[in-house]
């Protein structure tokens, strides 16, 4: 059972979270490969919005290529917000993957999303939803984060989190990575991508 964790990342917090929902595919006897997504910013660009730093920093994580989707029996994708959205770059790639929408090659495969946001209403469920719906376009079987996952019901601290998908809250400035409550809902997000796709897949 292989889970593809597909994210874009340029200050670090989407990385993080991603790390988290890999170990917790992991836990599930999952084999996961991390992806990124292509840079369409030019490289100045990068470096003028202070992301180029650690973008070197992972420099050796694989770069997605649409072709190579279908291998995986899940895929959860993760992503910043932009107004509301998934960032250009994921855009981009999703928007790329014409040949294996028309071929019906991710048809009945796993799909979910987490995200991040600088606010606490800054489109975090939006943006889920919205990545969403081009899973359902190529046929996923799209899975959220249940409310199995108690620390969505957390009131004494914020937190980012919904049934739709783990997600972080990183500040204005980016200053704050993801707090423990919310690794452990990428953790749990994960575990449950990879418990049903192998169900799906029929894997013991």
């Amino acid at each position: 059972m292989k889970v593809a964790i597909l994210f874009y990342s340029m200050y670090g917090h989407i990385y993080k979270m991603a790390e988290a929902v890999a170990e917790g595919a992991r836990a599930e006897g999952a084999e996961v490969g991390l992806l990124r997504v292509p840079e369409t910013l030019p490289e100045e660009v990068v470096e003028q919005l202070g992301g180029k730093q650690f973008h070197d920093s992972i420099s050796d994580i694989p770069i997605a290529e649409p072709s190579n989707l279908p291998q995986y029996d899940a895929i959860v994708v993760g992503t910043p917000t932009r107004f509301g959205n998934m960032c250009s770059q994921m855009q981009a790639f999703w928007d790329s993957t014409g040949a294996q929408w028309a071929g019906g090659e991710l048809v009945g495969k796993v799909g979910s999303v987490f995200t991040s946001t600088a606010t606490q209403h800054g489109g975090q469920e939006t943006t889920i939803r919205a990545a969403q719906t081009t899973l359902l376009h190529h046929g996923f079987v799209v899975v959220g984060l249940p409310y199995a996952f108690q620390g969505q019901m957390r009131i004494d601290e914020i937190t980012g989190g919904s049934p739709y998908g783990a997600s972080t809250i990183t500040g204005g400035q980016g200053e704050r990575m993801p707090s423990d409550n919310e690794l452990d809902a990428a953790r749990f997000q994960g575990r449950h991508v990879a418990s049903i796709a192998r169900k799906l897949a029929g894997v013991p």
